[in-house]
């Protein structure tokens, strides 16, 4: 009985414990919601440094200098027209 009772237990706090495989999978999914974020994140930052690139002295693109100036002062040319992005 004394023995059954210690399978018993062992068992369960191998399934259920803090170390045991219910929380191996749970960390395991967080570790993989990370790793998604981690690669959203760093395609943004890639594309952020991108454009700051090109808006750097020496390597100084005119239209992301017009697109920056339109934003910034919130002006445009005589006829045109907006469109606004809403995902921005």
């Amino acid at each position: 009985m004394i023995g059954l009772g210690a399978v018993t237990y062992f068992a369960y706090h191998t399934v259920e414990g803090d170390r045991g495989v219910l929380a191996y999978l749970r960390l395991q999914n967080e570790i993989l919601d990370a790793e998604m974020q981690l690669s959203k994140v760093s395609s943004e930052r890639t594309e952020m440094e991108h454009r700051v690139l090109l808006l750097r002295p020496d390597h100084l693109d005119p239209d992301m200098l017009e697109e920056r100036a339109r934003i910034m002062l919130n002006m445009g040319r005589e006829g045109e027209v907006v469109v606004f992005d809403k995902r921005r």
